[in-house]
């Protein structure tokens, strides 16, 4: 019999992730990630599943293994594994076995990339230049309780706490002797390293400059993997911003993510000669934003073709994150995968791609693509295990605004339950995230409250991504100013419709969205009930405290003045707010701190507004993805708790 899906399903879920194609294409490794409900933890296993043929089965027992990579000749697997400590790299055999670790580095080791004749492997790795060599347990811990002392802004890190003066350096480990090298000391902000196609030479994205905390500049640098004297220089323009970098099959030029100039608008796929030639924007004639890859924001790293020739790549399209190819000097991009579906995790070996793909009915499958004919072969079931339960559909409508502009968004509700309704406006982070139709997890409240007769509306205002440039600007030095009416017109019309009862209206919204719940309230006096997960209440505070308080202030807000900045902040307003508010954080979150919650809660407990705090201790801003289960299940309760307490009831809600 069918039921509808709960919070609780949660621990139900099993979904692939980062996917990773054996050099013949005949296999993927993937991580597999399930909770743990006694543990309250996720647990990371590896899998390996035939592209074309055969069952997935587990390769280790987990609980914390990530970042697999094959190894040239397809024998061994190298990963990360983190047993209660920093993570470490581990080789296991491609068939299974016992795994044996290879590095046991002081604060642990990045995801391994293997050079091309298998000898060696690659990897950043946090360095701290105060650590003695050689020094015990206790002396590192009396060097954390030391004051931190910085002159610059990068000294804390969301998910990572205060780094102090730590910096990820590249290191080489020689996987036959075992000898591992540190071969950079200067990096700044070191990304992931690529080996060229000789193995004479890596790539690595890293900070330029001095004043990097300040400019958010960053390069490709060529680093000399054998002697670690040798100073490692830099490749296209300093004064933009590369994010990723890999090589061309020749090894002339390098394939970057990232910027031009600031890091303002769409990320965009570059080649870059190491000639010194013009870089050349491979992808640009899609007016689409490249997606790498990270919580909450799915994508997969650009990768080559077997013959070298084209390039595959993840961006975002329409809220969804699509697949593209591309010929590797250039051309129009093609589309491999499109529809509403979206990917996480892309891996290409030879003519074959592998992706995790969401779809509306499936939160993740390992799915083989055929670059030459699309053909696609989803090759596990991990999604089994919710079998006979059943989700309510986000419905797409698209709403004009009154100066013209279209906002597409969905709407969730059960269509069996007559109108009007009560309504929870539900407003995406980033701001340059964007909603889907895609399964959820990280949302499965609206699937309760769908349950319990409300209708939930998810919107794509000016500012999400995958609309185009322009529309992603949008908010560009005007949070709030530039959207209130891209969240409130469209309930104006669904109130018109008499689907929605006025009375009956709530909002919420995480990171972004928590700031959108907050300047709506200030601003408007319609909704009954208000729930603000992780916002930002004052912005000139938040520039000044958030670890990407730079690039908030700067680009996001286009480097608005102090005044300029307050009067935009939902804390300038605050004595307007009649909404009872929820407010729910993370206690290690350094992307919007924590003080933000504080401040916001305790101005409305100041004006007599009803409001509670509720902080997550240890959770960082990602919690709502990625953190414990528990809290995440909490976390949903709470809203759907707050709103049906405040708005459920309409005019008879509690004062």
């Amino acid at each position: 019999m069918t039921r509808r899906i709960q919070l609780e399903d949660l621990f139900s879920l099993a979904v692939p992730t980062q996917p990773a194609l054996s050099p013949d294409a005949s296999r993927v490794a993937y991580v597999l990630r399930t909770l743990d409900r006694e543990a309250d933890r996720a647990v990371h296993r590896l899998w390996s599943v035939g592209t074309a043929s055969g069952d997935a089965r587990r390769l280790t027992d987990g609980p914390s293994d990530t970042a697999p990579t094959w190894s040239p000749e397809g024998s061994r697997l190298a990963f990360l594994r983190s047993g209660g400590g920093p993570a470490q790299i581990w080789l296991l055999p491609a068939d299974g076995g016992a795994p044996d670790q290879v590095t046991d580095l002081p604060l642990g080791a990045g995801p391994p990339v293997w050079s091309p004749d298998g000898a060696r492997l690659a990897f950043t790795a946090p360095v701290d230049p105060a650590a003695v060599p050689g020094e015990d347990d206790a002396a590192r811990a009396a060097r954390a309780a030391a004051p931190l002392v910085t002159d610059d802004l990068a000294y804390q890190a969301d998910g990572a706490g205060m780094n102090r003066a730590v910096q990820a350096q590249v290191h080489v480990l020689d996987v036959a002797s075992g000898d591992c090298r540190q071969v950079t000391s200067t990096l700044q902000r070191a990304g992931t390293p690529a080996w060229s196609p000789d193995g004479e030479t890596l790539a690595v994205p890293a900070g330029v400059g001095p004043d990097g905390d300040l400019t958010l500049r960053a390069a490709a640098w060529l680093v000399d993997p054998r002697d670690p004297a040798a100073e490692p220089t830099t490749v296209g323009p300093g004064d933009g911003v590369a994010l990723t970098a890999a090589w061309t099959a020749d090894g002339s030029a390098l394939l970057v993510v990232g910027w031009a100039g600031p890091p303002s608008g769409h990320a965009r796929l570059w080649r870059v000669p190491l000639d010194g030639g013009d870089a050349v924007d491979l992808a640009g004639a899609l007016d689409r934003n490249l997606m790498p890859g990270g919580p909450g924001y799915p994508g997969g790293l650009p990768q080559l073709t077997g013959a070298g020739d084209t390039v595959v790549c993840c961006v975002r399209d329409q809220g969804c994150t699509h697949v593209y190819r591309v010929g590797v000097h250039g051309g129009e991009p093609e589309l491999v995968i499109g529809d509403a579906a979206t990917v996480s995790g892309l891996s290409v070996a030879g003519v074959t791609a592998a992706v995790v793909l969401g779809t509306e009915e499936s939160f993740g499958e390992i799915v083989v693509v055929d670059l030459r004919t699309g053909a696609r072969s989803v090759r596990t079931e991990h999604g089994a295990g919710l079998a006979g339960i059943a989700m309510f559909p986000r419905t797409q409508r698209r709403f004009q605004i009154s100066d013209g502009t279209t906002v597409p968004g969905w709407l969730v509700h059960d269509p069996a339950r007559p109108g009007p309704l009560p309504l929870l406006l539900d407003i995406h982070g980033g701001p340059h995230n964007a909603w889907n139709a895609a399964a959820d997890e990280a949302h499965l409240y609206h699937q309760e409250l769908a349950a319990r007769g409300w209708a939930v509306l998810v919107l794509n205002s000016r500012g999400s991504d995958g609309y185009g440039e322009e529309f992603y600007l949008g908010v560009a030095g005007a949070w709030g100013v530039a959207d209130a009416a891209d969240f409130l017109e469209p309930i104006d019309v669904l109130v018109a419709e008499g689907s929605v009862d006025p009375r009956r209206l709530a909002v919420t919204g995480y990171s972004y969205g928590g700031f959108m719940t907050c300047f709506l309230t200030a601003h408007d006096e319609r909704f009954a009930a208000a729930v603000a997960g992780g916002p930002v209440s004052d912005l000139v505070s938040a520039i000044g405290t958030s670890d990407e308080g730079r690039l908030i202030g700067r680009y996001e807000l286009e480097g608005r003045l102090p005044a300029q900045a307050a009067a935009m902040s939902p804390v300038a307003r605050v004595d307007r707010v009649r909404t009872p508010t929820l407010i729910l954080h993370g206690g290690a979150d350094l992307r919007c701190p924590v003080g933000q919650a504080q401040q916001w809660h305790a101005a409305l407990r100041e004006a007599g507004v009803r409001t509670r705090l509720v902080l997550y201790p240890g959770a960082a801003h990602t919690f709502i993805v990625d953190g414990r289960p528990s809290h995440r299940i909490d976390y949903g309760r709470r809203v759907v708790d707050w709103v049906d307490t405040y708005a459920g009831r309409g005019a008879d809600a509690p004062a």
